[in-house]
């Protein structure tokens, strides 16, 4: 882990690149803020003292650290897991398309695995939506968040919202179908047909959806409602889902929406 935190540029992956840097690629610190866990853990597993890391721990590594296939592949066996196979939801961000994220970076973006469990969410993204590198296990999937969590700061009128859910339903009815030995996938719909009898009425009822480009209202809690055009861009071959919010040039949409990238998540001062 060492070797491949050094080799990363931190301009690379957002981080700046000033400041006193005893090795060219990320600190520590960096490296636990990419990957959503604390610095003492990144400590750990790097000395060898931390003992049986998820699974989700280390996709979030070889994400954080732009490991190749093989090289990701190498780290799951280190940490005693056996890479996921074709069998499973794929959560891997090939290194083209993180370059092309890189390029993305003034602009709010997200990257989704098939079943809507956010795997990736830029700066400007986390200050429009609010900062997920707290989100742990389910509250990362989109699904969830939207039938048993608090939502999202996306305004919906009644119509849009049932044309909303059944979307996102027949999405993951999809992904289901085509990762049906994924066990993470089945807890999740398992728990969403108990506990949401919405979800498990659009489940059983077999009702279709399908995302399409869309105009979205955003309501923040600092610099007020933002509308703004939302598209959702596929990766062939490897089942992503990239959400891209722009902003009409020369709006208050997008003043607001450049005054937050600038702001990022710390408060406004009142």
């Amino acid at each position: 882990m060492r070797r491949w935190r050094d080799r990363v540029p931190p301009e690379a992956a957002g981080m700046p690149a000033g400041g006193q840097r005893r090795a060219p690629g990320l600190r520590r610190e960096e490296l636990a803020l990419l990957a959503g866990i604390s610095v003492d853990y990144v400590t750990r597993l790097e000395q060898g003292r931390a003992a049986n890391p998820s699974v989700q721990v280390v996709e979030a590594l070889a994400r954080a650290l732009r490991l190749s296939g093989t090289e990701r592949a190498h780290l799951f066996r280190l940490a005693g897991l056996a890479p996921p196979g074709p069998e499973a939801v794929p959560a891997y961000i090939p290194p083209s398309v993180q370059r092309m994220l890189d390029r993305l970076a003034g602009t709010p973006v997200a990257v989704y695995d098939a079943s809507w469990t956010l795997l990736l969410a830029n700066p400007p993204y986390a200050a429009l939506m609010g900062d997920p590198s707290g989100w742990r296990g389910n509250q990362r999937n989109g699904v969830w968040r939207n039938f048993l969590g608090p939502g999202t700061r996306v305004r919906h009128t009644p119509e849009a919202r049932r044309e909303f859910e059944a979307a996102l339903v027949a999405d993951l009815r999809a992904a289901a179908g085509r990762y049906p030995a994924d066990q993470r996938l089945r807890r999740l719909v398992a728990e969403l047909r108990a506990d949401s009898g919405r979800f498990a009425e659009l489940w059983d009822s077999g009702t279709v959806g399908h995302h399409e480009s869309a105009r979205k209202t955003i309501d923040h809690p600092r610099v007020g409602p933002l509308t703004l055009d939302c598209d959702i861009l596929t990766v062939a071959g490897s089942d992503l889902r990239i959400m891209i919010y722009t902003a009409e040039p020369g709006t208050e949409d997008a003043d607001r929406l450049a005054l937050l990238t600038v702001l990022g998540t710390q408060a406004l001062v009142e």
